[in-house]
């Protein structure tokens, strides 16, 4: 029996990819999270065989998540879940470290396949991703356009996605379990880093990365 672990904001996909995977005697999922922060904590908790992981998620998004659960748990696989096609995404899951990518409009479809392809220890990209991004991820030079945002740390990466979703910066502190004063810390060195002064600067910066989003 191969446990999973969904994580998506949408209770709807959850409910959706459930029904999907519950036929299957084989698979099973032992839980699920609205969040990032919550899929990282289960998957310290429940060490699943696969996660399925929305990129962009409210608090911690899918694609820091997505890094801390391969560096911790390397024996998970995650499957990124996303509605973005767009390279930047994909690219950003992919170097996290995760092992497959679908799109929302063609997972209901594609979802057993793509977790048998990871159990197996392979690699399954949905199949509207275009040739063009696949080449580009595979051709590109390590280093080459690197973003600005791999100016930032792990840490500063979750406090920029929480300061862009409105969160105080006493909320953040008690979210990270860490001191106002290392947040203020945290919340100095990224406009250092990045060159920007106010918290609507630092929420567009955000958004353009895809830490977060309008939506979220």
């Amino acid at each position: 029996m191969k446990t999973l672990i969904i994580a998506d904001d949408h209770k709807i996909i959850r409910d959706g990819l459930k029904s999907l995977i519950s036929p299957h005697s084989d698979l099973q999922v032992v839980a699920e999270a609205g969040d990032g922060r919550r899929a990282v904590e289960l998957v310290r908790e429940l060490r699943p065989d696969v996660v399925i992981m929305d990129v962009n998620m409210p608090e911690l998004n899918g694609i820091d998540a997505t890094r801390q659960i391969v560096s911790e748990i390397p024996d998970t696989r995650v499957i990124a879940l996303s509605m973005y096609s767009d390279r930047r995404f994909v690219n950003a899951m992919l170097k996290a470290g995760a092992s497959g990518y679908l799109l929302k409009d063609c997972a209901f479809e594609e979802i057993i396949r793509a977790i048998k392809t990871v159990l197996n220890g392979q690699m399954y990209l949905s199949a509207t991703i275009t040739s063009q991004v696949v080449d580009d991820l595979i051709t590109k030079k390590a280093g080459e356009n690197e973003s600005t945002l791999s100016m930032l740390s792990n840490r500063e990466r979750e406090v920029l996605q929480l300061l862009a979703e409105g969160n105080s910066t006493k909320e953040i502190a008690s979210t990270m379990n860490v001191s106002v004063k290392t947040i203020e810390s945290h919340r100095k060195n990224i406009m250092d880093k990045i060159d920007l002064r106010s918290v609507a600067e630092l929420t567009k910066f955000a958004i353009r990365e895809g830490l977060t989003s309008l939506d979220t």
